[in-house]
C-alpha cells in the first residue's frame, strides 16, 4: 500500500509531466472517491487552469493551480492501491504510486477513478483498483504533523515526546505527531533502531530517539531511492518462518496499536 516513498514517487510524476498544461476538461464523476464534492464541482474549479506546482506532507500531495485572484489547491491521496498516471496525446505515459498495483500494464485504464484532459491531448488519471483513493479541492493538510523526510531532530523528539504510554509504533503511525510512516515502514524503522514496537514511548531515552530518527532518515532515503518500501529489509520477511538477517532468529508477530507488528525478539526487547 502506497506510504511516503510511493506517494513522492506519484508526485514527482505529476512534477515531471504534468505541470503547465492546461486543464480542458475533468471526469470527477465518481462520487465515493470525489467526495465531498458532488459530480461536476472539481470539474468547475479546474477547466482552464493548469497545475503549476506539486506537493506533498507524509503520505498526502497537493497540486496548485494557476489563477489572478485565488489558487484551487487539488488534493490527491493514494488510499490503499492508488497510482498516478500521465498520458501523452500519443499514448506514451509514466506513472507512480502504489507498487502493489495489481499488475497494471501501459493503456490500462479500467481503474481510472479521476481524470484531468489536457489541451495537448493528454491525460492526468487517478489508477486505483480497490477505490480507496481520495481526490478533494482544498485538502486540510494543515492537520498532519510534520512531514517525515524533512522532519528537524527538535520536531522529532516532540512527536516522541516522554509522559505517554502510547507503544512507539502506534506513534509513529500517528499522522497528526509525524506523517508519512505507515506499517511497513514503521517496523523497518523499530527493527534498524533495535526498539521492541511495544514500549511506551514514556520509558524512550534520549539515545532511543536519536537512533530512531537515524533509523527514519536511513529507511526513507532508501525506500524513496527504490520507489517504494517494497526493497526495504524486511518487509519479505514479514511472514511465518522468515528469521532476522543480522541474528537468524525467527521473526515475531503480534497486534500493536491495532497494526499487525514483526519484530526480532532477540534485538528488539521490550
Amino acid at each position: 500500500m502506497p506510504e511516503l516513498p510511493e506517494v513522492e514517487a506519484a508526485r514527482a510524476v505529476i512534477e515531471r509531466a504534468g505541470l503547465g498544461r492546461r486543464i480542458t476538461d475533468v471526469d470527477d464523476s465518481d462520487r465515493y472517491v470525489c467526495r465531498p464534492h458532488p459530480p461536476g464541482e472539481i470539474r468547475r474549479a479546474l477547466r482552464g487552469r493548469t497545475l503549476v506546482a506539486a506537493h506533498r506532507r507524509g503520505k498526502s500531495m497537493w497540486c496548485e493551480t494557476d489563477s489572478a485572484a485565488r489558487s484551487v489547491p487539488l488534493g490527491i491521496h493514494l488510499g490503499m492501491s492508488g497510482k498516478i498516471v500521465v498520458v501523452d496525446a500519443d499514448g506514451a505515459e509514466v506513472d507512480g504510486g502504489d507498487h502493489w498495483e495489481g499488475g497494471r500494464r501501459p493503456g490500462d485504464y479500467r481503474w481510472a477513478r479521476f481524470g484531468l484532459a489536457f489541451a495537448d491531448g493528454g491525460r492526468l488519471l487517478l489508477v486505483d483498483p480497490r477505490r480507496l483513493g481520495r481526490v478533494r479541492l482544498d485538502p486540510p493538510v494543515d492537520r498532519l504533523g510534520p512531514d517525515a523526510e524533512t522532519i528537524t531532530p527538535a520536531q522529532f523528539r516532540s512527536a516522541l515526546a516522554a509522559g505517554a504510554a502510547a507503544p512507539v509504533k502506534a506513534r509513529l503511525l500517528d499522522q497528526r505527531r509525524l506523517a508519512g510512516i505507515g506499517n511497513l515502514l514503521a517496523d523497518e524503522i523499530l527493527w534498524r533502531a533495535r526498539v521492541h514496537p511495544g514500549r511506551p514511548v514514556a520509558d524512550l531515552t534520549d539515545d532511543d530517539r536519536r537512533r530512531l530518527l537515524r533509523a527514519t532518515r536511513a529507511a526513507l532515503r532508501a525506500s524513496i531511492r527504490a520507489g517504494g518500501v517494497h526493497e526495504l529489509t524486511i518487509v519479505g520477511l514479514r511472514r511465518a518462518g522468515a528469521t532476522c538477517p543480522r541474528d537468524h532468529v525467527p521473526m515475531t508477530r503480534g497486534t500493536i496499536g491495532g497494526r499487525t507488528t514483526w519484530w526480532c525478539p532477540a534485538e528488539q526487547r521490550r
